[in-house]
């Protein structure tokens, strides 16, 4: 303490009027806030790693050459330990969109703003940040690399996975985390990845304009792991949709400073980096929590243990024995956050005492339909042709989706399948090559999931697919016959299918 006041005193011309230490974090770091006799404060940092002040050090001085937002440095000691650097106040963006967190995700307008003000300006960061930078002076290495990836999903593995007593196979989950690893390196960029981008690590000053901390741990690296970290904090309890505008805004920001890829292709990098961090940040919580008996760490394994859930459900991974540990991990019931709801009667109507929805507890019970709580639900899919009408629907319920096939090729046009239909084998094997149909497919199963989970948990007993082409004869037939059977598999229940124009049916049983 009394080396940083001399610092002070000689950067300055004489000594503090007043020392405050301020609140830790979660380094080792002591911050202080030190004021001159004409009210003038600046903040004094006192480290244990050399290294790791020199990095910050050096980051913050290229930064301000490259007109970045972050602290200035003001002094350094001669052994590097402790450093001056401009205060730039209390408020940071945490403590700003605390309300919208403490509200169960519900933030205002004024909130929002903050956020996406914030994202717009994680690409200047990155890229202009990146531009002259010399990465050898990044602590504790200058790129992120495999060998980095792995030490993060081993130290998941022992501080979080095997705390929680889960079997695993130990040789095919490290296969699974070797590719992981490689596909998360696959792509080299010259980007700064800042590592500890969140809410804590921005600074807003008068006007709500961000300034960004502790990047000392940054090194190159791919921009997306910033915006995993940031938005998929497990405590800032993002609505989906907010999430998804958030991405977007940094998407249309990072524009500006360099080439892009294909929407498509830049969501499905990001997912991996979000499955990345949420296995980071669980082998901290596992660590810190379990391990430590810090209460924060255990609070947080809840929320962050849901965003993997979620997760899970959005997302298609190669990785056949990591994916099975995390849906497993998933439904143990330490982990559990909604449960089958316990219904009770009033007046031909029900109220949930134990809501499946998330709502905020202001709001109260959910009052649900006299449909919550009838029994096993049983799903019928139909194909048929438009020519003759969209089928009929027996329970009374409405319908159900109709999902149109006609944008994907159609082998009826080719004289080889005119006689067959799309159970038969050569008009499979010719779909399924062409592969249009595969990804028609891929998004009707994430929408069919999520509708039959819910109905699942509510207790309603019906739900209708239906899938129209031109002749109801081969493309129908397939999305009906296929979405039918992965429903049966994925969740246990009775499905009846009828290809209307084959006058085919069937019932796949409840298992």
């Amino acid at each position: 303490m009394e080396q940083l006041i001399e610092l002070y005193r000689q950067w300055s011309g004489s000594g503090p009027a007043s020392v405050e230490r301020l609140p830790g974090a979660g380094s080792n770091r002591a911050y202080y806030r030190l004021a001159g006799s004409d009210g003038q404060t600046v903040i004094g940092v006192v480290g244990t790693s050399r290294d790791e002040n020199h990095a910050f050090v050096s980051l913050a001085r290229h930064f301000i050459l490259r007109q970045l937002p972050v602290p200035r440095v003001l002094a350094v000691s001669d052994d590097e330990l402790r450093y001056l650097q401009t205060d730039l106040g209390s408020t940071s963006l945490f403590d700003a969109i605390r309300g919208g967190r403490e509200a169960g995700g519900r933030y205002t307008m004024k909130e929002r703003e903050l956020l996406v003000r914030t994202i717009r300006r994680l690409p200047e960061i990155q890229l202009r940040g990146a531009r002259g930078l010399d990465f050898s002076q990044c602590y504790p290495q200058p790129e992120f690399d495999a060998d980095s990836v792995l030490f993060d999903l081993n130290y998941f593995k022992y501080c979080f996975l095997k705390a929680t007593e889960l079997d695993f196979h130990e040789l095919k989950l490290e296969a699974d985390f070797r590719l992981l690893a490689k596909d998360l390196t696959a792509e080299r960029q010259e980007a700064f990845l800042y590592r500890d981008f969140q809410a804590r690590n921005v600074m807003l000053d008068a006007d709500g304009n961000p300034f960004f901390i502790d990047f000392q741990g940054g090194r190159k690296g791919p921009y997306y792991y910033d915006v995993a970290s940031f938005l998929w904090q497990a405590s800032a309890k993002y609505p989906h949709k907010l999430r998804r505008d958030l991405v977007y805004e940094y998407y249309d920001a990072l524009k500006q400073y360099t080439e892009v890829p294909p929407v498509r292709h830049f969501v499905s990098r990001l997912s991996l980096f979000v499955l990345f961090r949420t296995l980071q940040v669980l082998g901290a919580y596992g660590f810190r929590g379990y391990f430590e008996k810090k209460q924060h760490f255990i609070d947080s394994i809840p929320p962050a243990i849901q965003n993997l859930r979620e997760l899970l459900a959005a997302g298609h991974f190669h990785y056949p024995c990591l994916m099975d540990v995390l849906q497993r991990l998933t439904e143990l019931p330490q982990y559990q956050r909604i449960e089958q709801p316990a219904l009770s009667r009033a007046d031909g109507y029900r109220t949930a005492e134990q809501n499946v929805y998330k709502a905020h507890p202001q709001d109260g019970p959910a009052t649900f339909s006299k449909y919550d709580g009838k029994g096993p639900l049983v799903v019928r899919v139909y194909s048929f042709s438009y020519r003759k009408g969209i089928p009929g629907d027996e329970s009374g319920n409405g319908g159900g989706y109709v999902f149109d096939c006609r944008s994907t090729h159609n082998p009826g046009r080719y004289e080889p399948y005119k006689q067959l239909t799309g159970l038969d084998e050569p008009v499979i094997r010719f779909l399924e090559d062409d592969g249009e149909i595969l990804t028609f497919l891929d998004s009707v199963y994430r929408l069919a999931d999520a509708h039959v989970r819910r109905y699942i948990q509510r207790g309603f007993t019906s739900l209708m697919f239906s899938f129209g082409c031109t002749g109801g004869q081969h493309r129908s037939v397939y999305s009906a016959q296929h979405l039918a059977e992965h429903i049966n598999r994925k969740f246990g229940v009775e499905v009846h299918i009828c290809h209307r124009e084959q006058q085919i049916n069937q019932i796949l049983e409840a298992r």
